[in-house]
């Protein structure tokens, strides 16, 4: 299964922080590295290259042994709305006052049902 990933930029790698290599989500999610690649292809997840080697998930996307809550709705919004996969990385990651904070913190808080909101208004 061939899987593209795009390049990450400077910015948004720096934005992220923290990432995991694809195959360290495959463990903590206890799947096979061919089920971690179905689910960036399904846009459960999103990832980026970062220099060379396998593609890397921002290491906030798990929680525990799975995706955290609200977080493929949001992504297949995104996708939806247009959005690449570097894009909906950077979308995710840039504060937004209007939150407070950037909306993977909204998600991790519990308040997806809100940043999908936001970001079906992206598609429009």
């Amino acid at each position: 299964m061939t899987l593209t990933v795009a390049q990450i930029d400077r910015d948004t790698d720096q934005l992220v922080g923290e990432w995991l290599p694809l195959s360290e989500v495959a463990k903590k999610l206890q799947l096979s590295i061919g089920r971690a690649k179905q689910l960036i292809k399904d846009k459960k997840l999103v990832g980026a290259r970062r220099g060379g080697g396998e593609p890397q998930i921002p290491a906030v996307f798990i929680a525990g042994d799975d995706v955290i809550k609200g977080l493929p709705g949001t992504l297949t919004v995104l996708a939806d709305a247009g959005f690449s996969e570097v894009e909906s990385i950077r979308w995710l990651f840039t504060p937004d006052e209007s939150l407070p904070g950037a909306p993977i913190d909204a998600i991790k808080a519990g308040r997806h049902t809100e940043v999908k909101r936001r970001a079906q208004a992206l598609g429009f």
